[in-house]
This record gives C-alpha cells, structure tokens and sequence, in this order.
C-alpha cells in the first residue's frame, strides 16, 4: 500500500540491528515516543516471539559489533541482515551510536554499510547522525557533541576524543567513514537544505554505485527535510547506518504531513522505593553520576577489579558485593556495584598492567568485568524483591542483558533523552515484567538515578 497524506504504508515501517545495547533502546524511545510501537530482541526472535509482537511497526535486534572486528562483521552481519531485511520494512538500519566512534580495525560502520547494502540493493545509503534531542548535530559533514550545556567538535570531546578503544579523532564524518569503506560518500549539506536544494543535490549523487549519502542536522528544519528525502526517496528498500536520528528524522516529518499525532507523550513511571545499578562505563558524566549518588543516599560500592581478574578471588568478589546489594535493598536503600569512576580512575589506568598480572588480554579482561556485574545483578534479582533496575555502559548492558534471560524489551516510560524505561519480556516468571533502563556512559543528567527511582523524566 502507498502511503498518502494521511497514512502510512502497513506493516513494519523499519527493521533495525543496534551495534550496541544501550543505543538500540534510543531507537525504541524515539519511534514509541511519537506512536510507532517498537520491540527491541535481545537475541535472535524466535517464531512466537515474533508472533507475540506482530502489531508492531519497528523491529530491532541490540547486538555488540560496535567492539568487533570487521572479520566478525563480514561471518555474523549477513545472516542478521538478510533476517531482518525479509520482514519486509522499506528501511534496514545499522543503528550506530550518536557520536560516529569506530575505527577501520573495530566498530567498522563502512564494514556493516558495504555488508547491508548488497542484501537491500538500494540506490543509495542515507546517513543521518545528527540528533538534536540527544544535543548532537552535524554541520558540513563535521559532528558536534553536547556536554554539561556546551557543544564540542567530536574530535575535541572530552571524552569520544579520549575513548580507549575507538578515538574520535577526526571531525568530518566523510573523512572517518572513508578510512572503513571504499564507497562513494556524498553529503547533502546544511546549505542545500536551507535553500531548498536537498532534493536537487542527492538526485545528482544517486548513481549505480549504491554511494552513502550523508545528511546535514541541526534543529527542527533539517530533521524534518531530512526525514523527508528518506522517506520519499526510499525506493523498495534502502539500508541506512545512521543514529537514532534516523528516526527523530523520520518521525518529524511524518508529523509534519500529518501522518502521526504530534500530541504523542511517553508514560510517567511510578516511583519506587529502591531501584539496583551495576556500572561497567568509565565516561565522566558516569562519574559524575556515582558521585551524585553517593552524597544522596544510595549504598555505592566499587568492584575491586583486581580480584575479578583473578579465578581465585573472584567468586568471593562476586558474592560479597551482591550480598551487600541485597542487604541494602533490604533496608529500602538503592545499591550501586561500579567498576571505574570516570576515565582517570586508577581502574582505568592500569587495567592492562591488571589483566597482564591475572594473564588475560585486554578483551578477556573486560569480557570478565562485564560477566561479574552480570552475575552480581542476577544474584542481586534472585536475593530481593526489586523491580527497576539500571545498567550503566553499552558492554555491560549487553552482558547483563543476556545474562538475565530477557529476549526483547518495549518501552514503558521515558527517564532522559536516549535513556527509557523498559519492560522486559521473558519466559522466565521471575524476569518477565522487569523494569530496566540501560544507560550509555554519556547520558542523562547528574541526578539521574535520583530521577529514575522517583519515576521522573528529565
């Protein structure tokens, strides 16, 4: 069916694979938030699993390539790709993370674009990464990233500038790009958009040769013109890596031509008594959040790293930090198990030398951290009666995601920007309706785990 002024085409409007957990509930708030209902599979949906959500209109799957190598890409991706491009939806989408980090040899967004583009067959690749809600924009191809209020080049971000793993060193998103991938990038830039050339300009890039086109945004105008050269120019079916400003693009212009309610809000949650925190992220605005915590009366405790790394010592770790979670929940007081406090953390700073002493590389070493905090929440579910958790960090949310038994989430209420409230769906009884928020490193204010255990946005 072709969609009209007033309606949009049946069916799933959009499939989607998430290279890390916490960006692919980005992607459920903003279609959810404008009422485009959304699941988001934490593993491979089985058919009930699908058939229990047929009436939604998004599909994601949260993976973890974000920290693979393209060797990974290239034996994984396809299979998942051509999965979910069968459901059918005139958009697949790479869900990548709002400030563009990876590299040729990790993370390679070029690699999954040169892998999606061969099973859709599209004309073209549109990339849009600029998110305003999120206080992220892209201006000629260069992406600014907001902190605390002030805007910063990517390259000059305090901390994607710094990211052990992934630098953002360079700031013109078609020169990072090309370092991944041998195609064609294009860019339809703030100016055309402004003067009404959006359309003249990507026509002349549209070529046999399936070449990525990047999209300028920086407020409301852009995204919805970028929105609208997508939606209009998506042919049967196109494969986009872009962020969640993908859909805040999409869903502003549907709005603006009628298509969706504009009056959509997401739920207020309910306050609770005691929410539970495991934090594996070492961002500064994840520090800060510890230390907000610990002056405002929630239990914080670090895990001592040293002992994780080691086969010896860490079930003990384990047990002593989960036992101390669960005798604080029992005093109605909201425990928090962290594993660094911001990037200049001595945990930081010398994990090689300690995954070294403990004979592990930096991969095993950090795989371990995330299966203790896994482990340390399980133990913490199974031994209280909490409800409403949160999981600080893309790696750890995808550790303690699987780890729990949960195979797909939906969203129950809005908490910050980029960062909802899920209700978790699971076969297991004792999972099964638990609330979650999964936190990437950078986001959410100071007082957040104030403002998810009182059920407030912000």
């Amino acid at each position: 069916m072709t969609d009209t002024k007033h309606q949009l085409p049946v069916g799933p409007l959009l499939t989607y694979y998430g290279d890390d957990f916490t960006g692919s509930t980005d992607v459920m708030e903003a279609f959810t938030a404008s009422g485009i209902p959304t699941v988001l599979f934490l593993q491979l949906p089985r058919k009930e699993h699908l058939a229990r959500f047929k009436d939604m209109r998004c599909i994601g799957l949260a993976g973890q390539s974000r920290g693979q190598s393209p060797e990974w890409m290239r034996k994984e991706l396809p299979s998942i790709f051509e999965g979910l491009a069968s459901i059918g939806a005139p958009i697949l989408q790479y869900k990548v993370c709002s400030t563009f980090d990876s590299s040729p040899s990790v993370g390679s967004i070029g690699c999954a674009i040169d892998i999606g583009t061969k099973i859709t067959q599209g004309n073209w690749s549109p990339m849009v990464v600029g998110a305003p809600r999120l206080k992220r924009y892209q201006v000629f191809g260069q992406l600014f990233a907001a902190v605390n209020g002030v805007s910063h080049r990517i390259d000059r971000h305090p901390t994607m500038s710094r990211h052990p793993v992934t630098p953002m060193n360079e700031a013109d998103l078609r020169l990072h790009l090309s370092k991944q991938t041998d195609k064609r990038i294009s860019l339809v830039d703030i100016a055309d958009m402004s003067e009404g050339l959006g359309q003249t300009k990507l026509e002349s890039f549209i070529q046999t040769d399936q070449p990525v086109v990047m999209i300028d945004v920086a407020d409301a105008t852009t995204q919805i013109e970028a929105g609208r050269l997508i939606w209009e120019n998506k042919g049967k079916q196109v494969f986009s890596a872009s962020s969640s400003g993908l859909q805040y693009a999409l869903t502003a212009y549907w709005k603006s031509q009628g298509l969706i309610d504009e009056s959509m809000q997401l739920p207020i949650a309910k306050p609770v008594d005691a929410i539970a925190v495991v934090s594996g992220s070492c961002s500064p605005m994840s520090a800060e959040q510890i230390r907000w915590a610990r002056e405002n009366g929630f239990e914080v405790s670090r895990l001592d790293i040293s002992k994780i790394l080691l086969d010896d010592m860490m079930e003990a770790e384990i047990a002593q930090q989960a036992n101390a979670a669960i005798a604080a929940l029992a005093l109605a007081k909201s425990p928090i198990v962290f594993s660094a406090e911001g990037p200049d953390d001595l945990a930081v700073i010398n994990f090689d030398a300690l995954a070294s002493h403990a004979a592990l590389d930096r991969t095993q070493a950090a795989k371990r951290i995330g299966f203790a905090l896994a482990e340390i929440m399980r133990r913490i579910l199974d031994g209280s009666n909490v409800k409403r958790i949160v999981v600080a960090g893309g790696d750890s949310s995808g550790a303690v995601g699987s780890h729990l038994g949960i195979h797909a989430l939906t969203l129950s209420a809005g908490l910050a920007p980029g960062v909802p409230l899920c209700r978790a769906w699971s076969d297991d009884p004792a999972r099964d309706g638990l609330e979650i928020a999964l936190k990437g490193g950078q986001l959410g204010g100071v007082n957040f785990y104030g403002h998810v255990r009182a059920g407030q946005s912000h």
